[in-house]
């Protein structure tokens, strides 16, 4: 990562602990950033390294005593037997510091556990719907969705950078859905998810399925475009992930396309490489769902574009769908 977009992250991050209320968790007052300093004072705005003692005396201990220089070869037993050698003293025991007390591997496992959480799948973060809503509600319903979230402040992604929150396209009644990574820069300067490049391939790939874009609903694991495209933090996508979750319950499709990993893992729950997850069948609130490359991917390599095809066959095989003739 460049050093602009390093600082520009971490701009993000000490915005949204201020906006949560934490103001002093590295020092009292307002944040200063190093790039808002004068530059005669950029180079020194980290403090100096304090120098640690090798052994540290501890409270008012005495110094050792200075030992009288002896010549070479005296024996120790001559040298207290001589009338004009002094008494040598023996010096201070020092103190030895106390080893650090290291946590059970339990507990350190724990923690590990715990900082960085795992994710959870679609299907345990919240019960299935009971009730099927009627066709015409439906709009209103995601309507309210995109309310809920208004201007959104509930993640970092809000303070690095954002242009527009990117909620969905397509048909609110439709039999398929397909899940993406996150907004580019396009997606961020439009509001509409794929509309980039990588927009082109998926609507490609959707044609020659025998459907429209139309016809089909396209949604992200996170809705603001992360900084530089990287990939979502674990808590950026399990913030915005209560938002997906909810749209995918009110379009309640039949197939789910998983696009990517990233997107795979978040809604399966699990982290493993694509060639593990494809090929087969996953559920996902009441459908089924498929994983196969993202096309931001298959524009890097087009090799493994015969492999999405594959992918998206068994998606057709399963809804009937043929694809467009060509006559």
């Amino acid at each position: 990562m460049a050093a602009g977009e390093s600082e520009q992250a971490l701009r993000a991050y000490v915005e949204y602990l201020r906006d949560l209320g934490v103001y002093d968790f590295y020092r009292h007052g307002e944040p200063v950033y190093a790039a808002d300093l004068p530059a005669s004072q950029q180079a020194t705005a980290v403090a100096p390294a304090q120098p640690v003692l090798e052994h540290p005396v501890v409270g008012d201990a005495p110094k050792p005593a200075v030992m009288p220089v002896v010549a070479a070869g005296q024996e120790p037993a001559a040298r207290a037997a001589s009338p004009m050698a002094p008494p040598v003293p023996s010096p201070p025991a020092r103190p030895v510091p106390a080893a650090p007390v290291m946590p059970p591997a339990v507990a350190l496992e724990s923690f590990q556990e715990t900082a960085i959480p795992k994710p959870v799948s679609f299907n345990e973060l919240a019960p299935l719907p009971t009730e099927r809503l009627a066709s015409t509600a439906k709009p209103a319903a995601l309507a309210a969705i995109q309310e809920e979230i208004g201007d959104c402040t509930r993640c970092p992604l809000a303070y690095a950078g954002r242009n527009k929150i990117v909620f969905a396209d397509g048909d609110s009644n439709a039999r398929l859905m397909f899940v993406g990574e996150g907004p580019g820069a396009d997606e961020d300067a439009q509001g509409l998810p794929f509309v980039g490049k990588a927009g082109q391939l998926l609507n490609n790939m959707i044609n020659a399925m025998g459907v429209t874009r139309e016809q089909v609903y396209i949604a992200n694991i996170v809705k603001c475009r992360p900084p530089a495209n990287r990939t979502p933090e674990p808590i950026e996508a399990t913030t915005c992930s209560q938002f997906l979750l909810k749209q995918i319950d009110v379009v309640q499709p039949e197939v789910i396309v998983a696009l990517g990993s990233t997107a795979a893992t978040y809604l399966l729950g699990v982290k493993q490489s694509l060639s593990g997850l494809r090929g087969r069948w996953h559920s996902c609130r009441g459908a089924k769902l498929a994983v196969t490359y993202h096309p931001a991917f298959l524009l890097r390599d087009p090799r493994q574009k015969a492999e999405a095809w594959k992918d998206l066959q068994m998606v057709m095989k399963e809804m009937g769908l043929k694809p467009p003739s060509r006559g």
